[in-house]
Order: C-alpha cells, then sequence, then structure tokens
C-alpha cells in the first residue's frame, strides 16, 4: 500500500520491537486480575458511559482483557504455542512498523465502534420490549487476535499445522474454518437483533480489510499494467535465469537466502522498487531486508 509505504518512510523508526510479548503480558495481568479480582475487570472494559464521566483509561485498560479465559493450562497453550509464535512470526515478515500499525489500527478501530455504537444507543437497547444496558463487556480483543491469526494464514497459507496436537492442517483451512465461525456469529447476532455486537466485531477485523486488499496491488490487472509486464519479462528472459547449485536453471533466486523456485514451489518473489539494482527477494524477505542504496 502506498500509504502505508509513506507512513514506513517517515514514521518506521517509531513501530514497537517485540510488541507480541507485550501484547501477551497484558493478556496474562488480565487473566490473573480475573482470577484474583473478577470485579475489577467492569472497572477496566471500553464502557463509553463511563468514558464520558471521566474514566479515560478505559480507553486503553481493555486491551487486558484476554480472548480466552479458560483453564489455566489451556491459557498457557493458548499463549505459547499461538499468540506468542504467531505475532512474532508476523513481525519478522513484515517488519516492525507494519505489525506495530496492524496491532494499534485494530485497537483504534474497536474503539472507534464503541464510540459510534453509544452515540447511536446512547448506552441502552431495546430488545423485545426490554431496556438493556450496553457494558463493556461486548469489546474484548477476541476478534483483534482473530485478526492476527487470519493475516498469519495470508501470509503463509501453505504452511501446516498440529490441529488437537495431533492432525496436519494447512493455515489457509484453518483461515476458512475461523471465517466461517466469524460469519457464522455475524449471521445470529443479526438474527437475533443484536446488531450492536456486530459493530465491534467487523471493527475489529477491519485491519484484516484492509491488508488483505491493500497488500494486492489491483493495479496489476489493468491491461496496460499486464502488457508492461509481459513486455518487462520477455526482455528479461535470456539474462533472468539463473543456476542452482546442481546446474539447473531457474526463474527466480531470493538474494538474502539463495532460495529458487525448485526449493519451495510455492514461494512468490519480487524485485524491490527501493534497492538499486535488480534484487529479488522470496516472501519471507521482501520486507524484511535491507535496502540496497
Amino acid at each position: 500500500m502506498r500509504f502505508i509505504d509513506k507512513l514506513e518512510r517517515k514514521y518506521g523508526r517509531h513501530g514497537i520491537p517485540n510488541l507480541t510479548m507485550y501484547i501477551c503480558a497484558c493478556y496474562v495481568i488480565g487473566y490473573l486480575l480475573k482470577m484474583f479480582n473478577p470485579s475489577i475487570m467492569s472497572m477496566l472494559s471500553l464502557d463509553m458511559t463511563m468514558v464520558f464521566k471521566g474514566q479515560i483509561w478505559r480507553l486503553v485498560t481493555w486491551v487486558l482483557n484476554p480472548p480466552s479465559s479458560g483453564s489455566l493450562f489451556f491459557f498457557i497453550i493458548a499463549i505459547f504455542f499461538f499468540y506468542y509464535p504467531i505475532g512474532t512470526s508476523l513481525e519478522r515478515t513484515w517488519g516492525t512498523f507494519r505489525y506495530t500499525l496492524y496491532i494499534f489500527s485494530g485497537v483504534l478501530f474497536t474503539v472507534i465502534a464503541a464510540l459510534i455504537v453509544h452515540l447511536i444507543t446512547g448506552g441502552f437497547v431495546t430488545i423485545n420490549g426490554m431496556v438493556y444496558v450496553l457494558g463493556g463487556s461486548i469489546y474484548t480483543t477476541y476478534y483483534i487476535s482473530m485478526s492476527i491469526f487470519l493475516a498469519y494464514a495470508v501470509s503463509y497459507p501453505d504452511m501446516k499445522v498440529l490441529l488437537m496436537f495431533v492432525i496436519p492442517i494447512k493455515m489457509s483451512w484453518m483461515a476458512i474454518f475461523y471465517g466461517v465461525l466469524i460469519l457464522y456469529d455475524v449471521v445470529s447476532y443479526l438474527r437475533m437483533g443484536y446488531w450492536f455486537m456486530v459493530v465491534p466485531i467487523v471493527a475489529s477485523l477491519l485491519n484484516f480489510v484492509i491488508f488483505f486488499f491493500g497488500t494486492r496491488d489491483m493495479s496489476r490487472y489493468n491491461p496496460k499494467e499486464i502488457r508492461r509486464k509481459q513486455e518487462f519479462r520477455k526482455a528479461m528472459e535470456p539474462q533472468g535465469r539463473v543456476k542452482n547449485a546442481s546446474g539447473t536453471i531457474t526463474k527466480h533466486k531470493c538474494a538474502i537466502c539463495g532460495r529458487t523456485e525448485l526449493d519451495d514451489p510455492n514461494l512468490d518473489f519480487r524485485f524491490c522498487s527501493k534497492c538499486n539494482g535488480n534484487y529479488e527477494y522470496c516472501q519471507d524477505h521482501l520486507f524484511t531486508h535491507q535496502h540496497v542504496k
């Protein structure tokens, strides 16, 4: 995305390294608070009615509420085998700034959604003739964590994970499964008339939607762009091929790790427009390499 590229060039130094570690620390703190003093979480939730009364800390402290609050064993498994590995992998792939922007945009969109719902409802909703108070419990980090997982699945669709520690399954299929679950939640809430529950879900996943469409250059479907690429590929064909260690001719080779399409047919290769020269990189090093000047 050109806009994000401009932000990265201008504010790239402000990215937060190891942001996933801080996120997991917030989840741990929130889990311990729920365990030893559950009532305190109501003072930390994203309740816009209370925010307008001066409790502005709620705009930040709601992120302490962990995505899940099951048994301690499964919480530890989720932290060390789900949230932390996926988050750190995304940070290494995208770079610190882009990953930081992705997380903070999800948080910001959720806060904006809470504000919109409050302005529309005034903090109260009427369902089947009954008036209910909209508390901060409807705003959690569950769908923000889900957006991180979906972004990881898009970045590594062919990577396999062990479902229930036994069944190997591709990340792309896991993403489809979770996407169906999210869609089911949305449809169920709408059928029950709980539209105010749908707004934070959409807001929490809006950063993923922007990433999904923004990282795919739609201009490549332009006929002029297709013709330009075909002419460039034809002009570079004779000298664009390289030989690997066994002498086999390949079309692509990463300037960092040296991998080619023969090492992994699912690898994507791109030339970097910021490097001074025709330097090609694989998908794992396209956003993390140091530009050649």
